[in-house]
């Protein structure tokens, strides 16, 4: 083997290095959370082929938001709120982007913490609202409507910035939430971000599973498709969100 092969070998090596960020849960979960909104957002209206999945899409977004608030304190190094809520950090990150220099992040960049409990707060905003109204409370279907609207707004920046970050950054950030790793060239003298301790996925199955006994005791029929525009038509055509 002579010395170019072997420079070759290294180089190429060194160009697929690979570290740990995202840890299984926390990828679990935002793409649960995506097909959960997703389906919440296409089932909305009441002619929609999936309208009997409305009402437990929204449920299982409130048991997501439920994980990731846990998760966000026990979960792996960069799932943690400790890692990526840093304010004070923000100031400078938009002022290196307004000037066009932008270093690659290893987890949450200081503006898309803040946009990550955004989003969470949103949700959590939209499922309150749209549960109000399954309880017969007072809180309205134009301010559920209108919350979602707002959700939606958030998500279309989240993708143009996922999008944009990943251009002017040089990494797929997408790929890096599917795969959980991301290039070590790209982040040199990072190390695989620290797990989460062991008792973590326990406590945050029990969690899980706690949240569902709740969101059972708050709608009988959560998790029953179809339930609530049954029982509207059966009581003379009341909503279903």
């Amino acid at each position: 083997m002579t010395v170019s092969t072997v420079s070759d070998s290294r180089s190429s090596a060194i160009a697929s290095a690979r570290i740990k960020v995202w840890d299984l849960p926390l990828r679990l979960f935002h793409w649960l959370l995506v097909g959960s909104i997703l389906l919440a957002f296409v089932s909305a209206e009441e002619d929609s082929s999936l309208g009997a999945w409305h009402v437990t899409a929204g449920w299982v977004a409130a048991i997501l938001i439920g994980f990731r608030l846990l998760w966000g304190f026990i979960g792996g190094e960069h799932a943690r709120f400790a890692d990526f809520v840093k304010p004070g950090r923000v100031p400078d990150h938009i002022g290196a982007l307004l000037r066009g220099r932008v270093e690659p992040s290893v987890g949450h960049n200081p503006l898309g913490g803040l946009a990550t409990l955004a989003l969470l707060l949103a949700v959590a905003a939209v499922v309150w609202s749209g549960a109000d109204l399954i309880g017969g409370g007072d809180s309205g279907e134009a301010l559920h409507e209108g919350i979602a609207t707002g959700l939606l707004v958030l998500i279309g920046l989240h993708v143009a910035a996922v999008i944009a970050m990943s251009l002017l950054s040089k990494e797929n950030l997408v790929s890096a939430m599917i795969s959980g790793e991301k290039s070590a060239v790209r982040h040199p003298g990072a190390q695989d971000a620290v797990a989460a301790p062991g008792f973590a996925v326990p406590l945050a199955t029990l969690a899980i599973a706690a949240g569902a006994y709740g969101v059972l005791q708050v709608d009988g029929q959560a998790f029953t498709p179809g339930a609530h525009s049954e029982a509207g038509e059966a009581g003379g055509g009341g909503d279903a969100d």
